[in-house]
């Protein structure tokens, strides 16, 4: 009999013996804890960088990156016909759309249609649920169909005796007018024990138009968590207060006229703008300030819209650069001063310093640009700046999501053996960890230096943050968008003021840091592994940021294959650029499998088509034996909580603590 130590740890005793108040409580939790540790280990799926393609992101998660269309596949082989599987994963993607459309095309054979699709249906929710407790199958259940979802999914049709059992429940929800409700009922729940954690490696925000309705997906979500981006990071900011991240979110939006988040999704007042842009720069041509036009907005703007948002977009650029110099100038430390983009422009010779280096500007109307000193706000770009601020502070909406991200978020996690982050953990050149300056004197690197990061980010929203560290706080979301160092940037400068301003591409270049040169290297996600405490064999980084060029043959599996880097651009700016759409990486419980999406066209398609993501599989690592929950790190906190029911078993029978009958 193992020895406790009581006595110590008495007082977490009595707090457990709340729970399970006697011997068989406390024994039968033990039991069922144990149990679980033999179940397959859940399905974890990653995505990154999905940039407002909400569409695409929502269709993902409701095909679980093709899954489900291989569980279909497997239950029905060539029992079903090709077209009547497809469909019926269009059901569990898209269970109310797609009855619309079926019951205005089948007529008299409805009541045959819902009889075999509910069979079909719970074969695939049988399935899927497999690898679940009873328990937790049941808190997925919704109330008004759970006890019958529960007697059809541990009942089978198969055995003579229950084949009326099943088929009288069936029959019967036709019968009363429950079909829609409850295959509605069934399709989601199947869609929820798909995708047991859906991790997101960053970058929510910009490009794509939705980005607020992700964030309504996941505010719902059953089980997820973040590692914030550079562009959440931004938008963070923003809702925080800081103004150049607003003038940044502003700027994003209307280069890839993109609107819809800011005005409709969070109810961002742009009108003072458009004023303002009116006034300023009604007879400039704004030509580098054109806003960049895709496949599906195009079509979207007519011509007066479109140059109303170029002035608006070089309006909202002069700005920024203004708020960024105020920011770099407040805090030296960040050795950013050479990025007061405006302090280098020679106004009489129509040139920009830079490097020591002159070059033509392409662009010198500067109406509220005082040469004498370039960085100051004009009156009324104070004013337009005051009611910005005041629009992105006020957004309820904003501020719901946000606190969601900061929820459920930080700068890295490490879940079963894998080290997620969005894009870099500085490092010198010979690979060791670089000491960063976080803060005025502190300097930090690896583990430390994101654990502290993520610490600092949450201060600027906290009341009890004193004033001065949360003033620099709010500076830092600036650092982490564009600062050298920065774990989300990493790069030499942000080329911003270049490619709108000077014709000279070398100008524009954004050399990337060590970390970015260094990661196809073993050695070099070893040193970072290591430094952040992950062991084993099987252990791996996994991050985005920097879109995999698929089309130029770069692979997203580095390093020998412990590091994966899975942006493959969701976004549609990215297509021509990475050659896809996307990737999903999936760890079940016997592989890695890297999905490569193509891209989406749209919902209506996938209800009246039948049409899906095609997605290409590749096994990433073969895991060699099938894993279970005792495997994973949930599978460690049930030993524990298994070891202290033990220690509770021993108070109670030796009469530490009395049982409750």
């Amino acid at each position: 009999m193992k020895k406790y130590d009581i006595e110590h740890d008495m007082h977490y005793l009595q707090l457990l013996a709340k729970s399970f108040p006697n011997v068989p409580a406390a024994s039968t939790e033990i039991i069922n804890l144990s149990a679980i540790l033999y179940l397959p280990k859940g399905t974890e799926h990653f995505l990154a960088d999905v940039h407002g393609e909400h569409e695409a992101f929502i269709h993902v998660l409701k095909n679980a990156s093709g899954r489900i269309k291989l569980k279909v596949d497997e239950i029905f082989g060539e029992y079903l016909p090709t077209t009547a599987k497809k469909e019926l994963c269009t059901l569990i993607y898209y269970p109310e759309q797609k009855l619309e459309l079926v019951k205005s095309q089948m007529g008299d054979d409805l009541y045959e249609w819902y009889r075999m699709t509910l069979h079909q249906l719970v074969r695939v929710f049988r399935e899927v649920s497999s690898k679940y407790t009873r328990s937790k199958i049941r808190k997925c259940l919704p109330k008004e169909f759970s006890y019958i979802l529960e007697e059809l999914l541990h009942e089978r049709a198969q055995e003579a005796d229950k084949v009326a059992y099943v088929n009288v429940i069936i029959d019967t929800i036709i019968s009363t007018g429950s079909s829609d409700d409850f295959i509605t009922a069934l399709a989601n729940v199947i869609q929820r024990l798909s995708i047991d954690q859906l991790h997101l490696l960053g970058d929510v925000y910009d490009r794509g138009p939705g980005a607020h309705i992700i964030m309504d997906k996941l505010m719902d979500y059953h089980s997820w968590d973040i590692q914030w981006g550079n562009h959440d990071m931004l938008w963070m900011g923003a809702c925080a207060g800081n103004d150049a991240c607003i003038c940044n979110v502003i700027r994003l939006s209307l280069r890839y006229a993109n609107l819809l988040t800011l005005e409709d999704g969070y109810g961002i007042n742009l009108m003072p703008l458009a004023t303002f842009a009116m006034e300023t720069y009604g007879d400039d041509p704004c030509e580098a300030f054109k806003p960049h036009l895709n496949a599906t907005n195009k079509d979207r703007f007519d011509q007066k819209t479109l140059r109303l948002m170029t002035m608006m977009h070089k309006a909202i650029s002069v700005l920024q650069f203004k708020a960024e110099a105020q920011i770099f100038k407040r805090n030296p430390s960040w050795n950013m001063m050479d990025r007061c983009m405006l302090q280098h422009i020679n106004f009489d010779r129509g040139t920009c310093t830079i490097d020591g280096k002159e070059y033509s500007m392409l662009d010198m109307n500067f109406p509220t640009v005082n040469p004498a000193d370039p960085d100051a706000f004009t009156e009324e770009e104070r004013l337009l700046m005051e009611k910005l601020h005041h629009s992105f502070r006020v957004s309820e909406k904003l501020h719901r999501h946000i606190r969601t991200m900061l929820t459920h978020g930080c700068m890295f996690a490490i879940y079963n053996n894998n080290l997620l982050f969005h894009a870099s953990v500085p490092l010198n050149e010979d690979g060791t960890l670089k000491e960063v300056e976080l803060m005025p004197g502190v300097r930090l690197s690896g583990h430390l230096l994101m654990h502290r990061t993520g610490m600092l980010v949450r201060s600027a929203f906290q009341n009890d943050t004193p004033a001065a560290e949360r003033r620099y706080a709010l500076d830092y979301f600036l650092y982490l968008w564009c600062g050298r160092d920065s774990c989300l940037f990493d790069k030499a400068k942000m080329a911003t003021f270049e490619r709108y301003f000077l014709a000279d591409k070398e100008t524009h270049v954004e050399a990337k840091g060590a970390f970015f040169r260094l990661r196809d290297k073993e050695e070099t996600a070893d040193t970072i592994l290591d430094a952040f405490g992950i062991t084993g064999e099987n252990r791996h980084i996994i991050n985005g940021h920097v879109p995999v060029h698929v089309v130029k043959g770069e692979t997203p599996v580095k390093a020998n294959g412990k590091l994966m880097v899975i942006d493959g651009g969701f976004a549609e700016p990215y297509h021509k650029e990475t050659g896809i759409a996307g990737y999903t990486l999936v760890y079940h419980s016997r592989e890695f499998e890297l999905v490569q999406h193509e891209p989406f066209t749209n919902v209506e398609d996938a209800v009246r088509e039948g049409r899906d993501i095609k997605s290409n599989i590749q096994i990433v690592e073969n895991i060699g034996r099938r894993l279970l929950v005792a495997d994973t790190d949930r599978g460690r906190e049930l030993k524990a909580q298994i070891e202290d029911l033990r220690e509770l078993l021993y108070a109670y029978r030796h009469g530490f603590i009395k049982e409750v009958k």
